[in-house]
Formats: C-alpha cells, sequence, structure tokens
C-alpha cells in the first residue's frame, strides 16, 4: 500500500509488428492512501484479503516472457490493485459479479466480508480510475489495430488452487491453466494456440472456474479484428499461496506463454 497516487496503468511498448497486448490486470497491491480511507478492513486484514485477491507475480510472468519473445510484444500492466478499481468488470448492471459485491469496485471480500461500507459510492473511483484505463486500453488497442490491422489482448491472470467463498462458477475443474474464452472474440486458431504453447505444463481446462475475456467495449462484439484470450494459472503450479513468493515454476509458464505470443505474431 501507498500514501501517495501512483499512475494507475502502464502501456510498455513492443515490436512495431507485433499485434499482441498482454494485459496485466491484477498483478499489483498498490492502493493510494486516500481510496485506502473507504475500506473498513484493518491494516492486517487488508493485506490477508491482498494476498488472496492479487494475482501475484503475473506481472513478472508477463514481463519475462515479452523479453524471451522472439517479437516483443505490448504490455498493458496496471499499478493499482483491483482493489482500487477492477478494470475488467463491467461498470453497469450487466456485471454478474455485482451479486457478490464485486463490480467495478469492490464493496465485499473474496470471503464475503465488508470491504466498504454500505451506500458507498463508487461513481468517483469510477471516473477517476476506471474510465481512464478503459481509455488507455481501448486506445492501445488502436495502436495495434493501425499498425497491423489486427490486435490479440491475451490477459494474464492466476487463481487460487482452492475455492474462494466469492467465486460464482468455482465448483467445475481447477486445472493448472484455464483458458477464458468469448464466442466472438476467441477464433479457434488463438485456443488452438494457446493449448499448444501451454501443452507441457499441465492439464489445460476451458472456462472453469473462470470463463470470458477482456475486450475494450468499443470492440466488444462487434470487431472481429480484436481477437482475446484469458490465461488463467493455477498459482500453486509457481508460488506459494497465499501471496507468498514464486517458485521455479514461473519460468517455465513464462516460456510458455513467450511461444504462445511467437505463435500468435506471425
Amino acid at each position: 500500500m501507498t500514501s501517495h497516487t501512483p499512475s494507475s496503468y502502464e502501456l510498455l511498448p513492443g515490436a512495431g509488428d507485433s499485434p499482441v497486448i498482454l494485459h496485466v490486470p491484477h498483478s499489483a497491491r498498490e492502493i493510494p492512501g486516500e481510496v485506502r480511507e473507504g475500506i473498513v478492513l484493518g491494516d492486517a486484514a487488508l493485506e490477508r484479503e491482498l494476498d488472496h485477491i492479487t494475482d501475484a507475480h503475473t506481472g513478472r510472468i508477463a514481463r519475462e516472457a515479452a523479453g524471451s519473445a522472439g517479437v516483443r510484444p505490448w504490455r498493458f500492466v496496471n499499478r493499482l490493485s483491483r482493489l482500487v478499481v477492477d478494470p475488467e468488470r463491467f461498470p453497469d448492471e450487466r456485471e454478474e459479479m455485482l451479486a457478490v459485491g464485486m463490480g467495478a469496485v469492490y464493496t465485499r471480500t473474496t470471503r464475503r466480508d465488508v470491504l466498504r461500507d454500505a451506500g458507498f459510492d463508487p461513481g468517483p473511483l469510477v471516473e477517476r480510475f476506471f474510465r481512464p484505463y478503459a481509455r488507455a486500453m481501448a486506445d492501445a488497442v488502436a495502436g495495434r489495430l493501425t499498425a497491423t490491422g489486427r490486435a490479440v489482448i491475451i490477459d494474464v491472470h492466476s487463481y487460487p488452487s482452492v475455492r474462494l467463498p466469492y467465486e460464482l462458477h468455482g465448483q467445475g475443474p481447477r486445472p493448472a491453466v484455464c483458458l477464458g474464452t468469448d464466442s466472438f472474440h476467441t477464433p479457434a486458431a488463438l485456443l488452438a494456440a494457446a493449448r499448444a504453447a501451454f501443452a507441457q505444463v499441465g492439464e489445460i481446462g476451458l472456462d472453469s472456474p473462470f470463463r470470458g475475456t477482456y475486450v475494450p467495449l468499443g470492440y466488444y462484439g462487434t470487431e472481429p479484428r480484436v481477437s482475446a484470450l484469458m490465461v488463467e494459472i493455477r498459482r500453486d503450479t509457481y508460488m506459494t499461496e497465499p501471496g507468498g513468493p514464486a517458485g521455479p515454476g514461473l519460468p517455465r509458464l513464462a516460456s510458455a506463454l513467450a511461444r504462445l505470443v511467437d505463435g500468435l505474431s506471425r
């Protein structure tokens, strides 16, 4: 956590001819001091919640993959915790996670305890953090479309080995790698490339325990040149849970992600 307000996102350039954007939305733990004031948890409880909700080390996985890929991808990285805003949620009633207090601005924790008081107004956080992030990500996609004629968004996430109470669809399989898809934006070739790239990591599943993928709303369901896939990595394959250090599995996952990037850059 921090008492100042860092930049809420960063676009890290890749090769000019790369269509790939590695999107890392949930790897940070930073919470600006003024946002922290609206969270009711004590410091120790908040640190425990961050251990569970943060996709730890996914930023490093994306960074190492980008460094070893033959054609360096672009990276769009959230520098603030998802407890500030979650940039991958719908900002309105379309968001199914509102049912458990986890819309664009969370009001409940992973264990469904109170995170923010009843009556908390999410509007200022949405305007300050969510909308600028969404515009910047849309601009990044537009840049790839202009430069290469297509954009491929690879969402880099992780998830716990044991289901947490907030999960709406956590009763199914929990494979080493879960690939989240969208019927419009995830073509068969993209899914096949991901399966091949991660084949050496372990069991690969589809849309369980998490489904869907991220596409900026201005392109969602309308622009076929934008393809997308969510890569959800089970945390015990590369780190000590919850919130612990990375282990020897991380380089293997970074290499698999680099293989995927190279396969998509041709």
